[in-house]
């Protein structure tokens, strides 16, 4: 069998970045997808050195929003089985929601930055998803689960139910589907400069852990995930969040 490949959107930084170390550790070629083409290529640049495999992490500049860019990443796969697609683009965006238009223009921005993202990579790929054995993981959010985050919360929660509709479509070809459902994740971009300590003090006291996660935590819920040991781990959220919300 030729190289292992996976996929990782939004690999550029965080949680997604820290994915596309940990699968590239273990010896996939990976493809990391994000809008901005400086931070990915930079990306890809550290991640293959890190792991001290010269070029095993690809670049691929595109917004996941946009069909005809989603070509991209099929242009650069270029026909090869796809073992791993890890749907991690995603974040809250902020609108103006004075009027019905603009409370319309913020949903319709978050949804597709949510949800449509990983639907088109996901079914741009699908027809080159490794048969059998290959791997979907959306990453999600503990809003999801508790809400607290409008639209972004709405969002997330779509990715569970589409999820489970996957995971019996493809199923029968031996390719599994699972979310993985972060909880307060620092040493991120996600908040940017919304951050203040009593924030992040709120969100470490709410876990049964009492610490913050960090992406390598998420990393390594992907990893297994990915992983042959996870062949019978379909349609599941598994939530990582440091017991911030109990399994339901």
């Amino acid at each position: 069998m030729g190289s292992r490949i996976a996929v990782v959107s939004g690999g550029g930084t965080g949680i997604g970045a820290a994915v596309a170390g940990s699968l590239a550790r273990d010896g996939y070629d990976v493809l990391i997808v994000g809008r901005r083409a400086d931070v990915v290529t930079a990306a890809a640049g550290r991640i293959s050195s890190e792991c001290g495999r010269p070029d095993s992490v690809t670049a691929v500049a595109a917004d996941l929003t946009e069909p005809e860019q989603v070509d991209r990443v099929l242009a650069a796969v270029d026909g090869r089985p796809v073992d791993v697609v890890v749907n991690n683009a995603g974040s809250y965006l902020a609108g103006d929601t004075g009027t019905l238009a603009g409370i319309a223009a913020h949903w319709r921005a978050n949804l597709d930055a949510n949800v449509l993202t990983a639907v088109l990579l996901t079914e741009a790929l699908r027809p080159v998803l490794r048969r059998p054995g290959g791997r979907v993981i959306l990453v999600s959010s503990i809003s999801a689960q508790r809400g607290g985050g409008g639209p972004y919360s709405a969002g997330k929660a779509a990715l569970h139910g589409w999820a489970y509709d996957l995971a019996a479509q493809l199923g029968p070809d031996q390719i599994t589907v699972n979310v993985v459902s972060p909880g307060y994740v620092a040493e991120t971009d996600f908040f940017g400069d919304r951050m203040t300590a009593e924030g992040h003090a709120k969100r470490v006291a709410a876990t049964l852990v009492g610490r913050a996660g960090v992406p390598d935590d998420i990393a390594e819920a992907v990893r297994y995930l990915a992983s042959p040991a996870a062949g019978y781990v379909t349609g599941q959220v598994l939530g990582v969040n440091g017991g911030s919300v109990l399994g339901r």
